[in-house]
């Protein structure tokens, strides 16, 4: 895999630059500098006009001749834009043997630092960086950025940056500064410069500013989804990228979580196998509430569906006990999710007139209707069924269901190591030890289960049965 550039800003205000050569790239890159307050200096044998104008009028300091090392003695930051190869190999080396930070003009892999595109709207800068591998694309989008940015931004950023003081002696606390800002934004201020109104948009800053307060925090229950981050809602992503504070399952994708804020707080409160699960849960509720009560935003993040099998409900319960406000976001069920991205469809007219949704983790026999589950022209989707499958098998058949009825295990569904094993209610067990199928896995039972041998559309092709000896072992204990 390769490795991906660290994005920085760096303050070169009296620390010198080094470019080395004198020509059309050379000014370009020269151009990009000369705002920054850095010390440029440029080497090279020979000058064009634009850059002798500019060491006229003192904005640059030159040095006349071919590269040296000595010539890196006071610099920060050296960029090579020479058309001769070995002269840019070179510098490179040298700024390598003196850690400094080098630019070698298109040629990514000699350089430790890469000059981004860049989109400037005053004090406001977004840079944009394929790593050098696809300049052109990083032109195209800054292009497109340029469009959709327009220059009241700079004013917007200017107006911010002299009000910074005021803002921050007002609200001394991150989380409520952070919320301030999110109404500024969102309110008549920006349209205010748009327009050209500054004055107005000063007052109404103002006005936002003395009457800012500390926030009560809240929290949102958010549903996940499976795994896929394509899944989640519009609201959850915003949750998400609002959130102080993220409690998430121990489930929840990789991915998912990285669409969080980079300086939200994450905290894993997953349940574990063997775990005292009424005292983890009845941590979260101290957790959700500690935070919430801190004037935190705090998103509950939780695989699939916050009411679907999620205790949801209990932390609720918890939040409006200590009266905290919440919201709930939902999220895509794994049933629904990894069913469809395996191409089982949990009704259809031929086969399957409704959908049952059971937990496979219960106190006992006593918890769950077999006599129903075991009717015929149904779907059962188990949830957290990777253990106990013999039993659900036993007592499926034991109560009429057809020991022929297709099932299916959806492991890691939705993910990029999304597997799917077919067969008959008598191998199930069988079936998860061989392939060995492993948490997180949904199992499904009927006669849509089939389906997915031709309408899989997602990751790899299904694995089917079991080994003749095996098969004929399974019926038999399945009889």
């Amino acid at each position: 895999m390769t490795s991906r550039l660290f994005p920085l800003f760096a303050d070169l205000r009296n620390r010198t630059v080094l470019v080395v050569g004198g020509g059309g790239v050379a000014r370009r890159k020269v151009a990009a500098l000369l705002d920054t307050g850095a010390r440029i200096v440029v080497g090279a044998s020979q000058l064009d006009r634009e850059l002798e104008a500019l060491a006229a009028k003192d904005r640059i300091e030159t040095i006349t001749g071919d590269f040296v090392d000595a010539w890196l003695d006071d610099a920060w930051l050296v960029i090579a834009a020479t058309d001769d190869a070995a002269t840019n190999h070179a510098i490179a080396a040298a700024a390598e043997s003196r850690r400094i930070f080098a630019n070698v003009v298109d040629d990514a892999e000699l350089s430790s630092i890469h000059l981004p595109a860049r989109v400037e709207r005053g004090p406001l800068q977004i840079a944009i960086s394929s790593g050098g591998g696809a300049p052109m694309l990083a032109r195209h989008i800054r292009e497109q950025l340029e469009i959709q940015f327009d220059e009241s931004l700079g004013a917007l950023a200017e107006l911010l940056q002299r009000s910074r003081a005021r803002i921050r002696a007002k609200l001394e606390d991150l989380p409520a500064r952070r919320r301030f800002f999110d109404r500024v934004l969102a309110g008549p201020i920006p349209a205010l410069l748009r327009r050209g109104d500054t004055i107005s948009a000063e007052r109404a800053l103002q006005a936002n500013i003395d009457s800012a307060s500390p926030l009560l925090g809240r929290v949102a229950l958010v549903g996940a989804g499976p795994g896929d981050p394509g899944l989640l809602t519009l609201r959850a992503l915003r949750l998400l990228n609002e959130a102080d504070v993220i409690l998430h399952d121990r489930l929840v994708s990789d991915d998912v979580l990285a669409l969080a804020r980079r300086d939200a707080e994450l905290i894993e409160v997953g349940k574990h196998v063997g775990g005292d699960h009424h005292a983890t849960q009845s941590a979260i509720h101290r957790l959700l509430v500690e935070h919430a009560k801190s004037g935190k935003r705090v998103v509950r993040l939780k695989g699939g569906d916050p009411f679907v099998f999620g205790r949801g409900g209990e932390e609720l319960e918890a939040l409006q006990l200590h009266g905290i406000d919440f919201e709930v976001v939902p999220g895509i069920t794994a049933a629904v999710a990894c069913g469809a991205y395996a191409g089982i469809p949990l009704t259809h007219r031929e086969h399957a007139q409704s959908v049952r949704f059971v937990t496979a983790h219960t106190k006992g026999d006593d918890d769950i209707d077999w006599q129903a589950l075991a009717q015929d022209r149904q779907t059962l989707a188990f949830y957290m069924g990777v253990s106990g499958l013999e039993r659900i098998r036993d007592r499926l058949v034991a109560h009429g269901r057809s020991a022929n009825t297709p099932i299916a295990l959806v492991e890691n569904g939705t993910r990029a190591g999304q597997r799917v094993v077919i067969g008959t209610l008598a191998e199930l067990p069988e079936l998860a030890r061989v392939h060995g199928v492993a948490a997180p896995a949904i199992l499904f039972v009927g006669e849509v289960s089939a389906l997915a041998t031709r309408l899989h559309w997602f990751g790899a092709a299904p694995l089917q049965g079991l080994p003749a000896s095996a098969r004929d072992a399974a019926l038999a204990r399945a009889a």
